[in-house]
Formats: structure tokens, sequence, C-alpha cells
């Protein structure tokens, strides 16, 4: 009589592979402890680059979504953009925290980072804040193609950098790596150039 086809079955399934125990001064468990550590770095290197992406993002997301239906900004209103919406966008939430605070109570880890965040924000834009050169309309032109997800598009545009202490002086911090900004940089446009035929 054959053997039948369900116990070849059950003995293939209780038949697997046991996990090999290494002792724990060996060569063998050190290359282990080695790769986990070093699989630990990559992830977490992985993952804080996805949180600065994840924030830059939003930062050129919100001056994406301030762009003019047509036309481009000037630079008063540039800076208008910054103080009035920009550094207010936490106001919200800081009254928040506030009025749940009670009284001689001290300060709540959210309503101290938001306050830094205000500050630092506020430092930075005395000193100098880079944003997009909204006032440039081939930057504009470019800005407004961008599909606001990949932040190393952004490379491509003119940054300018701007302060409170001077709000008529604009520096050019980055000319912009896009070809349109090249030739505008160098004083060329595709009209004047002669072709040789």
């Amino acid at each position: 009589m054959a053997p039948s086809k369900a116990r070849k079955a059950s003995k293939a399934n209780t038949s697997s592979k046991k996990e090999k125990i290494f002792h724990p001064q060996s060569r063998k468990a050190d290359q282990l402890s080695r790769k986990a550590l070093r699989k630990e770095k990559l992830e977490s290197v992985l993952s804080n680059r996805n949180k600065k992406h994840d924030i830059l993002a939003d930062f050129y997301g919100f001056f994406y979504h301030a762009l003019p239906a047509q036309g481009t900004l000037t630079l008063e209103e540039l800076h208008n953009l910054i103080v009035d919406v920009w550094f207010k966008r936490y106001d919200e939430d800081l009254e928040v925290e506030r009025a749940a605070r009670r009284k001689g109570r001290p300060k709540s880890t959210k309503e101290s980072k938001l306050e830094e965040l205000k500050l630092r924000e506020s430092e930075e834009y005395r000193t100098g804040f880079e944003v997009i050169d909204l006032t440039h309309p081939q930057n504009v032109a470019l800005f407004r193609t961008w599909d606001q997800k990949e932040v190393a598009f952004i490379d491509l545009l003119r940054f300018i950098r701007i302060c409170s202490t001077s709000p008529t002086i604009v520096v050019v911090s980055r000319p912009g790596k896009h070809v349109t900004l090249a030739e505008d940089k160098l004083g060329v446009t595709e009209g004047d150039m002669d072709l040789d035929t």
C-alpha cells in the first residue's frame, strides 16, 4: 500500500528550519550585532531625511500657494507676506496653550517650543531671511511648474535674502541653476542670441 499524500504534506510542515544560536562572544555574533547597528543607523538617517524633506516641502509649499494668479509680488508684498502670514501661523496654537495653562504653572513643552520657534524665525528675519525670489518673473514662472513634492526641484530656483532692518535691500543668495535663470544672469535672452546658419 502506497503512503498517502496527506502524510507527506504533514511531514514537510513539521520540519521547519530552526534558528541558529551563536555564542555571545563569537565572531558571528559580533557580525550580526554590527549588521543590526548599521541597519538601525540607516533607518535613523532615512527618518531624519524624511522629516527634513517634509519641513522643507511645507515651507516652499507656503510660498507656492502665496503666489498671485498672474504676475509677481513686489518686495513690499513679500515682506508683508512673511510678517503678516508666515510669522503668525502658530499664534492660535500659542494662545490655546496659554489659555489652558493655570495661573502660576510653568509653560508647557509645546508652548515653549512654539515661542522658541517664533523667536528664532524673527531673529533670522532681522539678520537675513532666505526665501524664493517671488519678485523675479522667470523665477516665478519656473516655480509655478513645481509639483509640490520634489524638494530637489527647488535647488533650480533663485533665492534672495531679505531682512527687516533694511526692507529695501535684496541680496541674491543663490542665483538658481535652471537654464532660463542662467541665461538671465548672463544678460542673454533667447531673442537676443544670434544663430550662425
